[in-house]
Order: C-alpha cells, then structure tokens, then sequence
C-alpha cells in the first residue's frame, strides 16, 4: 500500500569547531540510519560546526569550513538514497542565520533558516543570528561555487516551506520553535504536513526532560502527526551538558526513545510509522480546521518516496513508556558525562580535588566515581572509543579497566588540607569515602605555609592578626579565614601540576571545585579558594538536591562512608575548634538554612523578584514559621549578602549549568557586580509594609 515509512533521529556528542570529528560522526549516524533501513535521517542543531561556536560564528571561517564539510556530505556514497536533514550557519543577503540543510543524491532541496530564536538563559542566538520572520515566503539562494561543483545547481530554496515527497509532507521546527508559542508545526499541520522534525541543542536542567517530552507529545496530540526529535549531546565546550533524548512520536505517543546520558558519541534512533495512522486520526480532529487554513505552505517537492509499494508485512514500532531519572539520578549522571567529555578533550590525565570531608566535596568525589561507573560499563558493552580514550588518559595502551574504584585510582587523587582548626572527624570521614570510591589520597598540612605567610605581613606590619575567638576583631577573623582558604587553592594546583611528575607519570591533573549553587548565591565563599578551580560540577546545583544524592550514592554504590558525612553540620572549619570540636558551622554563618536559600534563589532568579516582592511572596510561603518582621529581616539579610558579595561570581570556577536559579555571572545571569549594599528604598518598603501589617493585626 506504500504508507509506512522507516525515519531516523540521532544524539551526537559534536565539539564547537571540530569539523574533523563532527563530519565524521554524522556520516557514521547516516551510515546507521540507512543500515536500519531510514530512508529519511535528522541531526541535532548546527551539527556541522557545533551549537556552542559563540562569537566565532561571526568569523567567515566558520561558514567557510561548514560548507566544506557539506560537500563533503554530498560527496559521500554514505549519504545516496536517504534524505539528509543538516545544520549548519548560512549568510544569505549578508545575514547570518541559523539553517537546516535538506539534500539528497547530490542536490540540495531546500534550506530552512531558523524563525524564532532562543535568547534567554544560557542561549543568546540573536548576538549571532537573524530570524527569519517572513512567514511562508521563499527566496532564492546562490549556492557557493564549491556546492555548485557537486550539485550542478545554481541556486536553492531559502526559507519558510516544507518538503512534498511523493508520498508525504515534511516540516522542519528548529530547537526553541517548539517551545514558543507560536510554534511552526500549529499551521504545518493544520496545512496537511505529516511529519514534523525538530533538530535541538538542548541543555540539561534538572527536571527539565519532562517538559520537553511533554512538548512533543502534546504537538501531535492536538492535530496528529509524526514528530522527530534530534538533539546535541555531551559537552561542547561550555558550563553546560546537552543530554540526547532523541526520539519520535506520533499522534500523542512516544515510539522510539534515545538514551538523555551516554557515553556513546553516536546514537541512531530509527522507527517504522504507519502514516494512515496520522490521516486517520486528524479525520475527526482537525478536518473543520484543516479546510480554513489560509496560508498554505510553500511545497519543494521532490520525485522521492520514503514508503516502499510492498510494506504490508513491515511492523510498525509501538508507544513505549518513557523513563524519566530522578533528579539523584541526574546528578551521578549529566555532571558524570560532563566530565568525562572535559578531561578527555582537555588532553589531562586526570583530577585532583580537595577533599574536607564535607558534603559538597564528597558529592563532586562521587560524581568523579559515577563517571567511573560509567566508564567501566561502557568499555564492558564494547564501546572502542571509550577505551581508547581511557587508554590515553591513563598513558597506558594496554590497559583494560576493570573496576571503577581500580580505574579511580588512576584517574582521579584526592587531599586533605588540614590546618590546626580541622578536627579529626573530618580528616577520618574523607579518608573513609577516598578509600570506598579508590582514589589515591593525600593528607597535607597547610599550617606551615599559613604562618609563613602570616610572617611576612608580620614583618611588614609589625602586626599579627588574631582570631575573634582569641580577641581579635571581625576584620582580623575573616582575613585569618580567607589565607588559610587561599593557601589551600595554591597547594592543590601545586599538587595538581606536579604530583604525576613526583610519581614518574606523564601528565597533569585538572583540579575540581565542589561550591554549590546556593553558597554562590550569598557569595559563602573566599573569593580564589579552594572552591577556585578548573571546573566545578556542582556549582548549578543545590545543597538540598546534593544531599539527596549522597542519600542515594549510598544506596548505588553502597558508599557507607557517607552516613557519616550527611550527618556532620556543615562547617568550613576555618575558626579555632573549642575542646576539639568544631565551632563554626555553616548555615549559623549565612544566617539562613540551605533550604530558605533555595526558595530565595528560586524567587530571585526565576520569579524575577527584587527585595519588595520577594517579601510580599514570602509573609505567605513562611506564615507559619516565620512572623512578618522575621521575613523582614530574611530579605534584608539575603539582600544584603548577595550585593556584598556578588564580585566574587566574576571570578567563580566554571560549573556544570543544572538549575535554573543558578546566579553564574556568565552567561545565565547577567547583574551588576557593583550594589548600593543598603538598599535604602526597597528596605524602606518593606518596613512601611510590616508597619502596616501590625498596626492592621487584630488585638489581643
């Protein structure tokens, strides 16, 4: 009857300029496609040079080598008889935009540029790219001589239209446009398109997985129809971690679903799909509004079938359940990939963290042994890249890992920095939890060089600074707290550089930062400590979430050193201890608990409120612990520590982006770096609302 169809989607693990191994990878994805029989293939969002190019988009090299690599494409027998759906940037009229690139045996069938950008939050597309906003005009575009050489075409389709097959209708929606309001597949689908595709760069969020299958189920929900979903994955160069989930669905229900985390570089999704299915159901849903559609889209057709005449026997893939992490889940394993992706591409050998035995070092330490989970798994299933890279890291082309507290001891050294306020029980539980995951583990004493320091200010200044708890002032106590911190960044760049050299290995060691997302947000930091690293894991996420997770390592991995750590309050171990115990605890410090500071963050950040609002929101969320003067004094307290100490996200260690509150000054959140710390109007709104607020309070 020729109406089903094989389509394929896939997750690549591309790097922003690799056009070496990014070419590579999309012709081994197209070589699978046609293996399982795909007579169309999607690839993730300007696949071709990578999503993350940022301002080299603006270099010509960057269209020059795309296009060089389409040609390559074009060249390839890989890519005869399948339709190839590609990314790429394209300058038309002298503006650059963000396209698809539809081809098949040799000529190029229509390019789509992107409609509706994304530029919020970490993606800032407009900087680089136009829009194009002519809804369902078409242009023509003067192909480059080196494209001219293969297709023997002059020019091209350019613009708003879709791809008429002699057997059905292909809609093209790029990344953001099927999050936006006015996404293309509505009229696409309402003008008779059966198939929609949508090639993305999506970062991972925690959480975040559901809203996009959502998303694609409820667009073909509505109207019907067949959706392809291809996306980026790994990291490309940047704070953040593209997390694949590629999939297809029709009529409101998943059929093929890829993997969010892997290893893999190629993921190939291909599924069998009964087009009368589409046309069935849209018979009763959509005809009325199917016949009142005014602005047809413009049809590129193409003397080319994806359905063959004998499909009789041909099953088609059913729905399938999706499986959605939780968010302990997502953290072993998104920061995980990350990292693996980074210390391979970084040509490193592998990591040092300082380890104090708290709960955030301990969570990038088992993010670290995840990886290695992972890793060992992988080169288990087969997986030849994996083993090679492992192989090169390690400085070993033998060497086969088989337990990922083995493959830990190689990759990854962990130290503790103590100094005379450390107390033992720190000392004892991250030399606990460094011998369960495997890592090779130092102890280092940093009193020495804390007091040589010390000593030259002392010879300079005549003076020696002294803790509040020995009678010194605020000034002295926090300036005592900060060296020892900063000694500790030094020491472990030190060790860091040079421990491989001292062991008669090659190589060096990529230091890893473990500050959370919610000490950045206060600034509860020593601006160049040992939170200053290389990268950070955890920084994008918060310390709630990160205890969760340590609950669940210990159930995963059976890390029973944990325990321990998840029941020890938090301390920076910075003060002198009093009768040996530890005097200085954490949330005392902030004056607020972790939990308050992750609904701040949230109304900060992502309700967008300033210091009035966020009290107008809080006297309701907190009424029941907290009277109207107590979140007063919240706000203020937040408000104030935030403006104090917002420079030092100027200078924090690139993280892993995972939550949307996150503050990173980079790129996500954008805010001055210099306050009027008092806040003289906001607070004085505040105090005339709680003034209000009691003189309207009922009598006792």
């Amino acid at each position: 009857m020729g109406r089903k169809v094989t389509l394929a989607t896939c997750s690549l693990n591309q790097w922003a300029l690799d056009f070496e191994g990014n070419s590579e990878r999309i012709l081994r994805s197209i070589e699978i496609a046609r293996t399982h029989g795909a007579k169309y293939r999607l690839g993730p969002e300007l696949e071709i040079c990578g999503y993350g190019c940022a301002d080299h988009f603006y270099e010509s090299d960057t269209l020059l080598h795309s296009f060089q690599v389409l040609r390559k494409l074009l060249e390839s027998p890989v890519t005869q008889d399948i339709i190839c759906d590609v990314g790429m940037p394209i300058m038309h009229h002298n503006v650059r935009y963000n396209c698809r690139v539809l081809f098949l045996n040799r000529k190029i069938l229509l390019i789509r540029p992107k409609m509706l950008m994304a530029n919020h939050g970490n993606y800032r597309e407009v900087r680089w790219f136009s829009p194009w906003n002519q809804l369902r005009k078409v242009e023509e575009y003067f192909l480059p001589r080196m494209i001219q050489e293969v297709t023997g075409q002059d020019t091209v389709p350019f613009g708003d239209c879709v791809l008429s097959t002699k057997d059905t209708c292909i809609g093209t929606e790029i990344c953001a446009e099927l999050w936006n309001p006015r996404s293309p597949h509505i009229q696409m689908g309402l003008d008779g398109v059966e198939i929609f595709t949508n090639s993305s760069a999506s970062h991972h969020e925690l959480r975040k997985a559901e809203q996009r299958v959502t998303l694609i189920k409820s667009a073909t929900t509505k109207s019907g129809g067949i959706y392809l979903y291809a996306n980026q994955r790994g990291c490309d160069g940047d704070r953040v971690y593209y997390d694949g989930c590629a999939m297809v669905a029709i009529n409101g229900e998943v059929v093929a679903q890829g993997a969010q985390f892997s290893l893999n570089d190629v993921e190939v999704i291909t599924a069998t799909v009964d087009l009368e299915d589409v046309r069935s159901y849209r018979g009763e849903l959509c005809q009325p509004h199917m016949e009142s559609e005014p602005k047809p889209c413009h049809r590129v057709k193409v003397d080319f079938s994806l359905s063959t005449g004998d499909d009789i026997y041909l099953p088609t893939h059913q729905p399938v359940a999706w499986h959605l992490h939780t968010p302990e889940e997502e953290i072993s394993l998104g920061p995980a990939c990350w990292l693996w992706d980074y210390l391979r591409r970084s040509g490193q050998a592998g990591f040092l963290l300082p380890l104090s035995g708290g709960v955030d070092s301990s969570s990038t330490a088992c993010i670290v042994y995840s990886m290695c989970v992972l890793l060992c798994q992988a080169v288990k299933d087969g997986n030849s890249q994996v083993l090679q890279d492992v192989r090169r890291v390690v400085g070993d082309d033998s060497y086969h890992p088989q337990h990922p507290r083995e493959l830990c001891s190689h990759i990854f050294t962990t130290c503790y920095m103590a100094s005379e306020n450390s107390s033992e029980n720190t000392c004892g539980r991250a030399r606990d939890l460094a011998n369960q995951i495997g890592s090779t583990h130092m102890n280092v004493n940093i009193d020495m060089a804390v007091k040589g320091i010390l000593g030259i200010f002392s010879v300079v200044t005549g003076k020696w600074p002294q803790f509040r708890a020995n009678g010194g002032s605020h000034r002295e106590n926090l300036a005592l707290q900060n060296i020892q911190a900063r000694v500790r960044m030094v020491l472990a760049y030190l060790f860091a550089q040079l421990s491989l050299w001292a062991w008669g290995k090659p190589g060096g060691l990529l230091v890893l930062g473990s500050a959370n997302v919610d000490e950045s947000l206060t600034g509860y930091f020593t601006k160049y400590d040992c939170s200053s690293a290389d990268i950070n894991p955890i920084g994008g996420i918060s310390k709630t979430d990160l205890k969760s997770f340590l609950h669940y390592c210990v159930q995963q991995f059976q890390l029973t050193a944990l325990r321990g750590i998840l029941d020890a309050p938090p301390t920076a171990e910075l003060e002198p201890l009093i009768d040996g115990q530890v005097s200085q605890t954490d949330e005392v410090d902030m004056g607020m608990t972790y939990s308050e500071l992750s609904v701040i963050g949230r109304l900060r950040k992502i309700s967008k409120c300033g210091p009035f609002s966020m009290f107008c929101k809080l006297i309701h969320m907190w009424k029941d612990t907290l009277s109207a003067s107590e979140v007063a004094q919240k706000v203020k307290h937040f408000f104030r520590m935030y403006s104090v100490n917002r420079h030092k996200m100027t200078t924090v260690t690139p993280s892993y982006h995972a939550e949307s509150y996150s503050p990173d000054d980079n790129r996500f959140d954008l805010r001055p770096f210099l306050y009027n710390t008092r806040w003289t109007w906001q607070f004085r709104c505040i105090d005339s609302q709680v003034a209000q607020m009691a003189a309207n309070a009922p009598k006792q």
